[in-house]
């Protein structure tokens, strides 16, 4: 039970436990405009994989490959999420602007959400 949503959106009741999934903090969100239950940076795409795609829809497949293989180095991070989206709603927040690829589509699929 994931969902997905942009960070700046406001919190709802439905979202259940809210994981910020970025390794940088949201410009201009205080800590309580997130709402976080948690931020997750082990996570989060490293700084290389970040810079390496750079907003180029046409490496996203690439990106997914190679974030999915760092995601394998983080274990314990991985299986937290899984339990928790097993207990209910887990919302991945991220912050980019872009609402179709971005690290927290990429981490839900891996997820299996």
């Amino acid at each position: 039970m994931i969902r997905v949503k942009r960070v700046y959106d406001p919190p709802e009741e439905g979202d259940g436990y809210r994981v910020l999934v970025d390794r940088l903090w949201p410009r201009g969100l205080t800590k309580e405009q997130a709402a976080l239950d948690l931020w997750l940076k082990t996570v989060a795409p490293s700084d290389e994989l970040r810079h390496w795609i750079h907003h180029e829809p046409e490496k996203w497949p690439e990106f997914c490959r190679r974030y999915h293989a760092e995601l394998d180095a983080h274990p314990n991070a991985v299986a937290f999420l899984r339990q928790k989206s097993k207990d209910g709603w887990v919302t991945l927040l991220y912050a980019s602007r872009d609402e179709r690829q971005n690290n927290a589509i990429a981490l839900a699929k891996y997820l299996g959400g």
